[in-house]
């Protein structure tokens, strides 16, 4: 079963990261179409925040077409348009990153560094895809 988590220190609404979390379980093939998420009582138990919280956040989903909830039954993940990834891309990718990491870590820079970098490269990256 799908697990929740919240860093307190991130800066980002705790409803926003359970919206995240579920985004990106799907696009990396996490949750599949027809997996059931955690019911709202759930949540609220196993991360001690307020229900609306967690309301919000699957009404959010639902918005998004992420999730579809079905009264008595739960929450469950919609079919999604876009297929994920398969398994070995995701390992690959990963592990392309990881060793650019290390790297980037070895070479001095510090988080900052590296997300200005990575964000300059993914803005630069996107804008060529969309010329």
């Amino acid at each position: 079963m799908f697990v929740f988590r919240l860093d307190t220190h991130s800066g980002v609404p705790p409803y926003l990261q359970l919206v995240q979390q579920v985004r990106q379980a799907v696009l990396l093939g996490f949750l599949q179409p027809g997996d059931r998420l955690p019911l709202i009582r759930e949540v609220v138990e196993d991360l001690a925040i307020n229900p609306n919280t967690v309301a919000k956040a699957y009404r959010q989903m639902e918005q998004e077409n992420l999730v579809t909830g079905r009264p008595g039954q739960g929450t469950f993940v919609d079919e999604q348009q876009s297929a994920a990834m398969s398994a070995s891309t995701y390992t690959s990718l990963r592990r392309g990153l990881a060793t650019w990491l290390r790297r980037a870590y070895a070479a001095g820079l510090d988080e900052q560094a590296i997300e200005a970098l990575f964000t300059s490269v993914h803005q630069q990256a996107k804008n060529e895809d969309v010329a």
